[in-house]
C-alpha cells in the first residue's frame, strides 16, 4: 500500500494529466445506480454534468454539487468521477458540472455557469431521486471560491433562479477566499479586468443569513494559504453567522482532495468531517 500510495503521488506531480491518469487507476466506489455522463444544463460546450445515483433506499436524498478546482483555467468534470462516486456512496444524490473556463470566458462568467448548473439539478432532483429543497455546495481549490461565492453573494443564486433556502450548506477545501491584490497569474487573469476588485472576494459577502460554511484547509498547503479559510471563518463570525473551519496539520493542498479517495481518506477525517456537515444542514 505505501508503494502504491507513493505512485499515486507521483502521478500527481507528473507533468501529464495527472488528474486524469489518478482517476483511470484509483480504486473507486461502488455506484448505486447508472451513473449518467455529459448532461447539458447550457448550450455551451462546457455547460456538463455528470450524475451520481447516491446509495441508500430514501427515495428523495440530499444533494451535494461537487464543483472541481484548477485555478479558473483547467478542468475537467470526467477527471473527478472518484470524487462523485465518493460522495453518492454517502448517500448523496452527487452532481458534478464543468463550467466555462479563462481565458475566453472571465469573472464572474464561471459563476453564473456554476449557479446554472445548481439551478438545472433543482429543476431535475425529483426525477433523479433527489431533494430539491436539501442542496449542499461542495468545491476544492478555485471550485471552492465559486461555491463560496455562490452561498455568499445572494445574487449569483438568485439571477438563476434558486431560491435561497434551497441551499442548506456549503463546505470549502482549500478555497482561496480573501486574495486581493492578486500576486498570481491565475487569479490575474481570471479576476483582473473586473474594475470593482473587493466586488470578487467572498469576505466581502460575509452575512448572518447566509447557509451554514464548513471551511476546511491543510496547514502546508502552500498553493492556497491556510490564512483564507481563517480570514473568512473571522469574518463570518464577526457578521454572525454560522461557519465551522478546520486546519489539519501536515496536509497540503493536493492532500485535502486525495483525502476524499479510497486509498488516502483514512489517514485523514476530511469525508467524515464533510458528509457529517452535510447530514446535519440536510436533516
Amino acid at each position: 500500500m505505501r508503494l502504491w500510495i507513493t505512485a499515486m503521488l507521483a502521478f500527481l506531480t507528473a507533468a501529464c494529466s495527472p488528474l486524469a491518469m489518478f482517476n483511470a487507476v484509483i480504486p473507486k466506489d461502488a455506484a448505486a445506480g447508472r451513473v449518467q455522463t455529459g448532461l447539458a444544463y447550457g448550450e455551451h460546450d462546457r455547460q456538463k454534468l455528470d450524475v451520481y445515483p447516491g446509495a441508500g433506499a430514501a427515495a428523495s436524498k440530499p444533494i451535494i454539487v461537487f464543483i472541481y478546482g484548477g485555478g479558473w483555467d483547467s478542468g475537467r468534470r470526467q477527471d473527478y468521477a472518484w470524487v462523485g462516486r465518493a460522495l453518492a456512496a454517502q448517500g448523496f444524490l452527487t452532481i458534478v458540472p464543468d463550467y466555462r473556463l479563462v481565458p475566453g470566458n472571465l469573472y464572474p462568467d464561471f459563476l453564473a455557469d456554476c449557479a446554472a448548473a445548481v439551478r438545472w439539478t433543482r429543476d431535475n432532483a425529483a426525477r433523479l431521486g433527489g431533494d430539491p429543497e436539501r442542496i449542499v455546495l461542495m468545491g476544492h481549490s478555485a471550485g471552492a471560491y465559486n461555491v463560496a461565492m455562490l452561498a455568499l453573494d445572494r445574487r449569483l443564486l438568485e439571477s438563476a433562479g434558486v431560491p435561497a433556502t434551497a441551499i442548506r450548506g456549503a463546505i470549502g477545501l482549500a478555497g482561496p477566499y480573501d486574495f486581493y491584490p492578486w500576486d498570481a497569474d491565475a487569479s490575474r487573469n481570471a479576476f483582473g479586468q473586473w474594475p470593482e476588485p473587493l466586488a470578487t472576494q467572498p469576505v466581502t459577502y460575509a452575512r448572518a443569513d447566509a447557509p451554514p460554511l464548513l471551511l476546511l484547509h491543510g496547514r502546508s498547503d502552500t498553493t492556497v494559504r491556510p490564512r483564507n479559510t481563517e480570514r473568512l471563518g473571522a469574518r463570518m463570525r464577526a457578521a454572525g453567522g454560522r461557519v465551522e473551519t478546520r486546519i489539519y496539520p501536515d496536509m497540503d493542498h493536493k492532500g485535502i482532495l486525495l483525502a476524499l479517495s479510497r486509498p488516502f481518506r483514512s489517514r485523514s477525517s476530511v469525508l467524515d468531517d464533510a458528509m457529517t456537515f452535510a447530514r446535519t444542514v440536510t436533516e
